[in-house]
């Protein structure tokens, strides 16, 4: 799904992120902000949108022989992300030696890529990891809920991604796949309307209990239990239309329809059956009794890692867990590169750049302003950490309410975009580190228009032309555009809503000032962004400053900008663009799909429900110490596998 990004922090806005290839749905979350952050990550639950009603139609599955009768079926991937990454990395030689990359300064493109060719590769052999080691990692927010099917932050999804299990994950190219962790086979119908897995019968959840097919189907129950608050995961697995447990290890997944984005539908978070049972339908929210608070202290995990301690707003330490790697004292699974993992909340992004210059971190993300001046680029900081920076598939814009009499007609949209002064906040405020966005698919992908559309630059003249046409004229000379709407004369003064930190407020500023040229009233206000959203989730706004991430299929924008859709903040409708999703979902030709998405690209520009701004690069420090990072459209983390790939060698 798509990440919906805030300039305060990364908040899941309509669901998961798909963290550490451990048991995150492909679902989305906000990335940061051009690398701030603020409680907002710790505080935003997920948005009040719970009192959807989700019932799942009566269904009597087949028998197991009678399906496997009826239907032929095609071999899926079941691989290991690491494995699959050392593959990828084994004929590719470093550009220099560790030792050559430790002395660098990342000054240039050049300098970026042989740091990364060397310190971001994976170990040769076992013998050169500290599997004793500690990573600590840092939060810029804190982790609310412990809960997989809870998560409504970033922060969260990280930690649960570690602790939590999944069927599922998805590769660096966004190719998914089946974890040989968890299961034993995958396979999907070739008519599309089933999947069948089939679960190893060595896994366990952290109090001994077996994990098996009926804690999926538990999951899913629960998901979609309409008194149950989690919109965020139910978004993509509403669509499934039943789950069936056939032994503790054969699982299939009934398909409404054949779509080729049935693949994404099907992974959601696993929680155990044993212990949520009764306790969900004595407590459908999971959070107000006294038994789900105390688990949300000491929660019964089944991924890598368990909670060892826990302090709210400070920090969260995980232990890796023998008994996942282990059975009756053989090795079944890789053993995870870190034996302890401390994750520790800094809200403030400078506070944690110092933390990382002090060694009391090993990695942070950094904003623009950090990358580019002296904070990384002295000796002291050069001391303990290097920098790298990668393609990350997040953009950020302004939304227009077309509800409102303002921004109904798409040449007043389009007006705004031609009065944004585009050069001086890529090049002055952001320092020419983005490059300027063109709608919601990053050129570099495969869903993209390869061609006809040109980055908005400013034309104050266009501007006022469009305007004009649109009946936005000073009528009575008082330095406002205005125009008679149902009767009454309004003056053009709109209200731009974004979040409290400095470089939201500086680019929402900016816009002010371009209007103020042209006879519009801009007036931006910093707000919460929990409130923002919730304002946005409303409609009960003119205009915001937001952004999003990548979800793994195009097909999730239909949740932005699909008609009556709960993402669909400015309230967007087209026909062309409705049916073109449609038909989207009912493609499985690579080629032709493509060129549906890039179709809707193009529509979506022309309409400019979005002004555009710019694409964020991933830029983050690293400790010295740190080896195997690597950068994919969702940042160095979230994918498989992500943040397992990161380990520190043997003193």
């Amino acid at each position: 799904m798509i990440q919906r990004i805030s300039f305060t922090a990364l908040v899941v806005c309509i669901a998961l992120l798909a963290g550490c290839g451990k048991n995150q749905p492909d679902t989305s979350a906000p990335a940061t902000t051009p690398g701030e952050s603020s409680s907002s990550d710790a505080t935003a639950a997920a948005p009040a949108e719970v009192a959807e009603e989700v019932i799942l139609e009566p269904f009597d599955p087949p028998q197991l022989a009678d399906l496997e009768a009826a239907v032929t079926w095609v071999d899926q991937r079941v691989v290991d992300p690491l494995e699959l990454r050392r593959k990828a990395e084994a004929d590719i030689k470093p550009l220099v030696s560790v030792e050559e990359a430790l002395k660098l300064h990342n000054d240039s493109a050049e300098a970026n890529k042989k740091i990364l060719s060397a310190l971001g590769r994976l170990p040769d052999s076992d013998n050169q990891v500290d599997y004793n080691a500690t990573l600590v990692r840092h939060l810029n927010g804190d982790a609310k809920s412990t809960n997989p099917l809870m998560s409504s932050s970033v922060s969260e999804s990280e930690v649960n991604g570690l602790t939590g299990i999944g069927v599922f994950s998805f590769d660096w190219e966004m190719k998914p796949l089946a974890l040989a962790a968890v299961a034993v086979s995958w396979q999907t119908s070739s008519d599309g309307m089933y999947d069948k897995v089939v679960l190893r019968d060595d896994l366990t959840w952290s109090d001994g209990k077996p994990i098996t097919a009926h804690d999926v189907v538990f999951s899913f129950q629960t998901i979609m239990n309409p008194k149950v608050p989690v919109p965020a995961v139910r978004s993509g697995t509403d669509e499934l239309r039943w789950v069936e447990a056939y032994d503790n290890q054969t699982l299939v997944y009934f398909h409404k329809k054949p779509s080729p984005t049935n693949i994404w539908n099907i992974n959601f978070p696993v929680i155990p059956k044993h212990i949520y049972e009764k306790s969900v339908q004595e407590d459908p929210t999971m959070a107000n009794s006294e038994y789900h608070i105390k688990l949300e202290q000491n929660p019964v995990c089944g991924g890598p890692y368990t909670i060892s301690s826990r302090i709210q707003g400070q920090e969260v330490v995980l232990q890796r867990r023998d008994d996942w790697f282990k059975k009756d004292g053989k090795l079944v699974r890789p053993l995870q590169h870190f034996k302890e993992i401390r994750c520790r909340v800094i809200e403030d992004p400078n506070t944690a750049l110092l933390a990382l210059r002090a060694g009391e971190i090993e990695e942070t993300l950094l904003n623009p302003e950090q990358w580019i001046t002296e904070q990384t680029n002295n000796a002291e900081f050069y001391e303990k950490n290097t920098k790298v920076t990668g393609t990350e598939w997040v953009s950020f814009h302004f939304v227009w309410n077309c509800e409102t009499p303002y921004f109904s007609d798409k040449r007043v949209r389009q007006a705004m975009s031609y009065a944004f002064d585009h050069d001086e906040m890529l090049n002055k405020l952001f320092y020419g580190l983005y490059e300027p966005a063109m709608g919601p698919f990053h050129p570099t992908a495969w869903m993209a228009p390869k061609s006809g559309l040109k980055p908005y630059k400013q034309d104050l003249d266009k501007a006022e032309d469009l305007l004009d046409e649109a009946g936005w004229k000073d009528s009575d000379g008082d330095g406002i555009r205005d125009k008679v709407v149902d009767g009454k004369k309004i003056n053009f003064e709109f209200t731009l809503l974004c979040s409290t930190t400095p470089n939201s407020l500086k680019v929402s500023e900016l816009m002010k000032q371009n209007l103020d040229q042209i006879g519009v009233v801009c007036n931006v206000k910093p707000t919460e962004f929990t409130v923002l959203q919730q304002l946005e989730i409303e409609h009960k706004f003119h205009a915001a400053m937001g952004g999003w991430g990548t979800g793994t299929d195009p097909d999730t924008t239909i949740n932005i900008f699909g008609t009556g859709e709960n993402r669909n903040f400015g309230s967007y409708s087209n026909k062309e663009v409705d049916e073109l999703y449609k038909e989207g979902r009912k493609e499985f030709d690579p080629v032709k799909r493509a060129a549906i998405y890039a179709k809707i690209h193009q529509i979506l520009y022309e309409d400019q429900i979005y002004t555009w701004l710019f694409w964020r690069n991933s830029f983050y420090g690293f400790n010295k110490s740190m080896r195997g990072y690597k950068f994919s459209p969702r940042g160095p983390y979230s994918y498989g596998p992500g943040l397992d790939s990161l380990w520190k060698e043997v003193p």
